[in-house]
């Protein structure tokens, strides 16, 4: 894939780089939501898939936490 207007392709990233924009569109995830036009709201959604789905293609077998599981998540709320 080429570049397009939210930066080069996720595919295209190497892993620090990937990380690296991942980092940074979470961090300012909050402020396009509160303070940001339709399109840029748009646009930042768009960019965090991308960058998100190229991670979890990556990493498939990547670490999961008990606690962010379903399972997890009932026993927290003391249903199983």
């Amino acid at each position: 894939m080429a570049e397009h207007d939210g930066g080069p392709s996720a595919r295209n990233l190497e892993e620090g780089r990937l990380l690296k924009e991942l980092e940074a569109i979470h961090r300012t995830r909050h402020e396009t939501l509160l303070h940001g036009s339709d399109d840029a709201l748009a646009t930042h959604t768009q960019r965090m898939d991308e960058l998100e789905r190229e991670y979890v293609r990556r990493h498939p077998q990547r670490a999961q936490t008990a606690g962010r599981t379903r399972s997890g998540a009932r026993a927290r709320a003391g249903g199983e």
